[in-house]
């Protein structure tokens, strides 16, 4: 009886939330350190979170959209809340020794807006892929993370408009 009680207490985490993002650093390619999530200061945040290089591909068809709507607030609802866009690369294994060259590269040849979203993720790439429930490394993963934090809403894989909505929605 008593592990039922202790079982229901944990149901409304499932039902209403995803937890919270795990804390990260990282840092950008003009050697700026980016703490996520960002919390307190009333911005929801989505984040992207990409390793392995099947998944860049899918990451690059979601990152103009997702850009447009969020940053540019082109969208019906955009301009009614206000979020930041962060891209993780998390170089595991063999891909460790493209760090660097990844990051020379984004600085040379994309826009500084868009290379300041890019964020290099410095730390223990296993625990984080555990803490976000990422099994599946050749596809990116997004999270809506409320301004405390919270993950309210996760998508992964191939883009869709439908999806894009999908973490739109919690910050309406």
């Amino acid at each position: 009886m008593r592990f039922l009680f202790s079982a229901l207490a944990f149901i409304p985490l499932f039902l209403f939330g995803q937890g919270r993002f795990p804390d990260m650093n990282g840092e950008t390619t003009d050697g700026k350190e980016v703490h996520l999530p960002q919390t307190g200061n009333g911005t929801w945040t989505i984040v992207a979170v990409a390793c392995g290089k099947k998944a860049q591909p899918l990451l690059e068809e979601w990152f103009a959209p997702a850009y447009n709507r969020m940053v540019v607030k082109n969208g019906i609802f955009a301009a009614s809340y206000n979020a930041e866009l962060y891209l993780v690369p998390v170089f595991t294994g063999l891909d460790k020794a493209a760090y660097g060259a990844s990051m020379n590269n984004l600085r040379r040849n994309v826009d500084a807006d868009i290379a300041r979203r890019v964020v290099f993720f410095k730390g223990d790439a296993a625990a984080l892929l555990q803490a976000l429930g990422i099994k599946d490394r050749d596809i990116p993963y997004f999270f809506t993370v409320d301004p405390s934090g919270n993950i309210v809403h996760r998508e992964s894989g191939k883009f869709d408009v439908d999806k894009l909505d999908a973490l739109e929605e919690p910050m309406l």
